[in-house]
């Protein structure tokens, strides 16, 4: 039945994806990230190793591809800004895995929940430009 109830979130989110603007891959991105990491500090409670290290990877793959997406020339000093912090939470997501903290997801949740307020606020008009210029 698990498995079965996978395969059903996953075709739900690859529906979503194929029919989502770029404005709403980008929210989702960052939702799924918040979701791994929340799941990894979960994991590192129950001292389940191989699925934090699971979900910790995963967030970091999340991360790592938001940060693929900024457009460093047209989103000039934000791009930038976010480069950095999109660094940092890479950085902090190894500490935790590897020193099992919780702190440092604690600190990237709550960076991405900030990103992701700021993001969801942007107005409607802008969310199918096909540059993701930020």
């Amino acid at each position: 039945m698990r498995g079965s109830l996978q395969a059903y979130k996953r075709v739900s989110v690859d529906s979503q994806l194929t029919s989502a603007s770029p404005h709403r891959v980008i929210s989702m991105l960052m939702a799924g990230a918040i979701e791994r990491l929340i799941q990894g500090k979960a994991a590192m409670g129950q001292n389940n190793i191989a699925m934090k290290g699971e979900r910790l990877g995963k967030a970091l793959d999340i991360v790592i591809s938001l940060r693929s997406c900024l457009s460093m020339e047209d989103g000039a000093e934000i791009a930038m800004n976010l480069d950095a912090l999109y660094d940092y939470m890479i950085q902090q997501i190894y500490k935790a895995n590897q020193e099992n903290l919780d702190a440092p997801i604690d600190e990237v949740i709550d960076m991405l929940r900030e990103i992701k307020s700021a993001w969801d606020q942007i107005p409607t008009e802008y969310h199918n430009m096909t540059q993701l210029d930020v």
